[in-house]
């Protein structure tokens, strides 16, 4: 049996040998783990965040497909804008006014201000907006041989898909003048013609409250209204113009989604009848009438 003075003296011995590291404890010392509260509590966060996220990109995407859901003009009251000349120099301010009130327009353009303005005509094709070929630099066509005419015509639709990276989908002849050559050329290009059964007069009065009353008295189901994006007053007056059509139950659309507007053929007239109206040159400027500028203006 051992003496308790032994025993005294074996306790600090004893003591020291646990107190002492060894030399690989020393030489690479733990890692204090993180506390498992905070790992789940990290994880538990970044959950929710990505449910959050999954949920805000269902919700955004439930919004843009409702926003671009087509109208079914066989069961609600349409109407189009259409808008010659262009793109204008105002084109840009029209096209923020059509997206903010969620509406649709028909553009028949002119080849040499699609090279002049590239980056509006961009825009009217990426925003879902109808094309249409309004020559290259609105001559009378009746007046043009048959070579002239097929050239004005088929050096829109090359700069507009060159542009747009899409090709016009219907012709409007300047002045709303064609002949049985115009027709066929139309026919070849595998294009309707499209004229127009209501104007504003716009280019005349350049009065926003005469462009306002002189649609509005000409609106009506599957009307096709004639304007200018060149005419700074009707690109002002449009929000207005609008809520009045939007409360009267229109839906402002393209062209194409009028009702027999899907089913025209290649120099197909329509509206149906729009020819023989004897008003219809009134409706657009005449010869030497101020336009949507130079191409080489500064905008």
């Amino acid at each position: 049996m051992k003496s308790p003075a032994r025993m005294l003296l074996a306790i600090p011995c004893a003591l020291a040998l646990v107190a002492t590291p060894t030399a690989a404890w020393s030489a690479d010392p733990p890692k204090t783990p993180a506390p498992a509260t905070t790992a789940a509590k990290t994880t538990t966060t970044a959950a929710a965040a990505a449910a959050a996220a999954a949920k805000t990109t269902t919700s955004d995407k439930a919004k843009s497909a409702a926003k671009v859901a087509p109208v079914n003009c066989a069961k609600v009251k349409c109407i189009a804008l259409t808008f010659d000349d262009g793109p204008g120099r105002y084109a840009d301010k029209l096209l923020d006014t059509f997206k903010k009130y969620n509406s649709k327009a028909t553009f028949f353009l002119e080849g040499q201000y699609v090279k002049s303005r590239p980056a509006f005509a961009k825009r009217m094709a990426v925003e879902g907006h109808d094309l249409g070929n309004h020559s290259y630099t609105h001559p009378h066509l009746r007046e043009l041989d048959e070579g002239k005419i097929r050239e004005e015509l088929t050096r829109t639709q090359d700069i507009v898909k060159q542009v747009t990276g899409k090709s016009p989908t219907m012709i409007r002849p300047p002045y709303g003048e064609l002949d049985e050559r115009v027709k066929a050329i139309a026919e070849e290009m595998g294009m309707p013609i499209v004229l127009w059964n209501g104007g504003s007069r716009d280019w005349a009065t350049k009065n926003e409250k005469a462009i306002y009353d002189e649609v509005l008295k000409n609106a009506k189901r599957d009307g096709v209204i004639l304007m200018h994006d060149w005419v700074e007053q009707t690109v002002k007056v449009m929000p207005k113009l609008l809520t009045a059509l939007q409360k009267q139950g229109y839906h402002v659309v393209a062209v194409s989604s009028l009702r027999g507007a899907k089913q025209l053929k290649a120099a197909d007239i329509y509206p149906v009848g729009s020819e023989k109206d004897k008003e219809l040159p009134s409706e657009t400027p005449y010869e030497g009438a101020e336009s949507a500028e130079s191409p080489a203006d500064d905008f």
